[in-house]
């Protein structure tokens, strides 16, 4: 188990991702220390200042600095938010070739430093730059965490909450796979406070099926709708990555969709994808393996497919 004296999370590239998720740390007291890394250092430099005249607001305050990759060594976790973003009309996986060659250089800068912690990636495609990232850093594959289908997952508990007219908290329900067009919804293991989403439906005309289809079509192409009004996607994202990070921090033992490894979990190996996992300090400590049913054992595998076909050119076995 790695132990630390004081919990330092590194985060590297402070564009509206990396800056939001900083600004999440700060707000929720979620570390002791925060360093931030990006190539324009006074952009760096910018965020540190502005989030340290902020600290007297914060519960307790959080030791914040733009730094570089030597201080990489003694963190507990570093959080990767840099890389090309998805532009209108682009899909996730469109941004494999650009992204990778700037993850092998952040990568190797890291594991140059000594560092010895939990890598969480959030950039784009995740689950591709996830199993690079662990390929390239020669880490465990419980220590490279990816987010994931984690906002995925919130955006669908929302949106169910809303139908319900129940709180979100109320709701447990999954999106796994890629973390893009061909993720799903797992409606078999859906429940609303206990009540599967299949029988609320068989016991209430009101609630129809195709509803909750096109309200799973709202949830995987969220992303493209914010991009389009916005330009891009950050304040979910970066609220999920805090989550994941106090689950890091504090041993949680707590159970997320995230991106992570899968060794025969769900008839799959060799590929980072979103499945519900049990993250604590240590990183993984266990996948969950939801009883799937038919046609989302086909839909998983597909996605799987999908991922493993964008890897295969780049990772030979």
């Amino acid at each position: 188990m790695i132990q630390r004296n004081v919990n330092r999370v590194v985060l590297i590239g402070a564009g509206s991702v990396g800056s939001s998720y900083a600004f999440a740390l700060l707000n929720q007291s979620i570390t002791e220390e925060l360093v931030i890394i990006d190539l324009n250092e006074n952009k760096a430099m910018g965020d540190a200042m502005d989030l340290n005249h902020g600290k007297v607001f914060a519960p307790n305050p959080t030791k914040t600095w733009y730094g570089n990759f030597d201080d990489c060594k003694d963190a507990a976790i570093v959080c990767i938010c840099a890389g090309a973003n998805q532009k209108p009309g682009e899909t996730r996986l469109d941004l494999v070739e650009k992204n990778l060659k700037i993850f092998k250089s952040l990568v190797d800068q890291v594991m140059a430093s000594g560092f010895d912690g939990m890598f969480l990636v959030a950039t784009n495609p995740v689950d591709i730059l996830t199993y690079a990232t662990w390929k390239y850093s020669g880490l465990p594959t419980e220590r490279v965490i990816g987010s994931g289908t984690i906002l995925d997952s919130g955006r669908f508990r929302f949106l169910l909450g809303e139908y319900f007219d129940v709180s979100p908290a109320n709701v447990h329900a999954h999106i796994i796979g890629e973390h893009g067009d061909t993720e799903l919804p797992v409606w078999s293991q859906a429940d609303i406070g206990g009540v599967p989403v299949t029988e609320l439906i068989e016991r209430n005309s009101a609630y129809q099926m195709k509803d909750l289809d096109e309200l799973f079509v709202n949830v995987r192409d969220a992303a493209y709708h914010i991009i389009e009004k916005k330009g891009a996607t950050y304040y979910g994202i970066a609220m999920g990555l805090a989550r994941i990070t106090k689950a890091i921090l504090n041993n949680e033992n707590s159970i997320l969709t995230v991106s992570t490894y899968l060794d025969g979990q769900y008839e799959e190996e060799n590929v980072y994808i979103g499945v519900p996992a049990i993250v604590n300090r240590n990183g993984i400590r266990e996948v969950i393996e939801l009883t799937l049913n038919e046609h989302e054992q086909k839909q998983f595998k597909h996605s799987a497919k999908v991922l493993k076909d964008v890897l295969a050119p780049h990772f030979k076995e």
